[in-house]
């Protein structure tokens, strides 16, 4: 399976002179092909690269490698653009959004990444550097810092390209590594069934609840800080919270990464698959009153899911989702569904048989269930599997995101 590794570059400031200077003519270029290309109405790779591959090395000054990549990264921006047309995440056709994103083309933002293959970089793990090129000539030397973890992964499985990419003044390499998996186990011995809430972000069947009280304070906390510090608008305001953009974000990700590698390990360790809940679309489906909209849309299920999923992949852990409906109104010792069964946020209490129990823990055993029933009725592993190589690729999965091209979609 693919995975991206990704490490921080050390350059001295002539190196991320020349860094800088690849990126924005890199992505300068893209942009023009992306003009040339919704003007044609052309987005294959190879038709696209007859109409603007010697102007790109001529005029900006690219190598051959270099053009290749900028006009294929291109075609994969309007590949991703029609997906997401198609997909319905950019609005209905005629709407706002849908015009915006469809009346002008693709830009690319000046820092976006950009992708490098083995003949444009080579890594000297051992030694902790790179070698890249650039526009203005080959730069020896660059340093690096990473994990031993992240080293070892390097030096074992690296395999395919490399996207370099600048972010708030640092550099990264994210380099994709060809990492084996497990086989699938094909007989759990059962499940572990995980509930996913706001006030207990995980709750396994095993009774292990893993808190977020204290996450939540620092969130409202950055949010009510975050709010005075926009009212104020002044520059010193601005610096500020251009400081700490994206530090929460870094911090929500760090504890689903620590959530999923402790849940796909306890599974792996005792023989058994994961359950979770099929939470698809729950934003639309639920209704909140105006003071719990922040919390209970700030918080990224969808990311832990997927870390989950890919960790069980790895692991071989088999990965079911289940309806969700009722399963907190539901006693997992009897079966009887009522409203009333939940008392309060934390505690539920069967009005049927009278069976009293931690309401997430309750919520997870009755996930564990579903999925053992599920299981045993034949339902596969819904972990997923990597989505197919594009064609004309390079073997590497990878897609284009906010951090590669902009339009005038506030989605792409």
């Amino acid at each position: 399976m693919k995975l991206v590794v990704q490490v921080r570059l050390l350059p001295t400031p002539e190196q991320a002179a020349a860094l800088e200077a690849t990126l924005h003519a890199c992505n300068e270029a893209a942009s023009w092909v992306s003009e040339v290309a919704f003007a044609r109405g052309e987005f294959k790779n190879f038709a696209l690269r007859r109409h603007t591959y010697d102007s790109v090395k001529s005029r900006w000054g690219l190598g051959a490698q270099a053009a290749q990549h900028v006009i294929k990264k291109t075609c994969d921006a309007y590949t991703t653009l029609k997906g997401n047309l198609r997909a319905g995440n950019l609005g209905r056709p005629g709407s706002t959004r849908y015009r915006r994103a469809t009346e002008k083309p693709i830009s690319f933002r000046s820092q976006g990444a950009q992708p490098y293959d083995d003949r444009m970089l080579s890594w000297q793990i051992p030694g902790r550097t790179v070698s890249i090129w650039t526009t203005g000539g080959r730069v020896k030397n660059v340093a690096f810092t990473a994990s031993a973890e992240q080293l070892a992964t390097l030096a074992l499985y690296r395999k395919g390209e490399s996207d370099l990419l600048e972010r708030d003044g640092m550099w990264f390499l994210n380099a994709t590594c060809e990492v084996p998996q497990a086989p699938l186990n094909t007989e759990p011995v059962d499940f572990l069934g995980i509930d996913l809430g706001i006030v207990n972000i995980a709750t396994t069947s095993d009774g292990e609840i893993m808190a977020g009280r204290e996450l939540n304070r620092i969130r409202a906390r950055e949010r009510g800080l975050r709010a005075k510090l926009q009212k104020k608008n002044t520059p010193s305001a601005k610096r500020r919270l251009k400081k700490r953009r994206r530090k929460e974000a870094r911090r929500a990700k760090d504890i689903n990464h620590k959530i999923a590698k402790h849940a796909v390990a306890e599974a792996e360790r005792t023989g058994r698959g994961i359950a979770l809940e099929d939470l698809t679309g729950i934003r639309e489906r639920v209704r909140l009153r105006k003071p719990q909209r922040a919390t209970h849309a700030s918080w990224s299920f969808h990311q832990l899911g997927q870390f989950i999923a890919y960790k069980a992949r790895r692991a071989g852990v088999p990965v079911v989702h289940v309806d969700p409906a009722y399963t907190s109104r539901t006693c997992a010792e009897c079966g009887h569904i009522d409203k009333a069964n939940r008392v309060s946020q934390a505690w539920f209490a069967c009005r049927s048989c009278g069976f009293v129990d931690h309401a997430d823990r309750n919520s997870s055993r009755n996930i564990r269930a579903r999925a053992w029933e599920l299981w045993r009725r034949g339902a596969q592993s819904t972990a997923p599997a990597p989505p197919p190589t594009p064609r004309g690729g390079t073997g590497r999965k990878r897609s284009i995101t906010a951090s590669d091209a902009r339009c005038a979609s506030p989605a792409l």
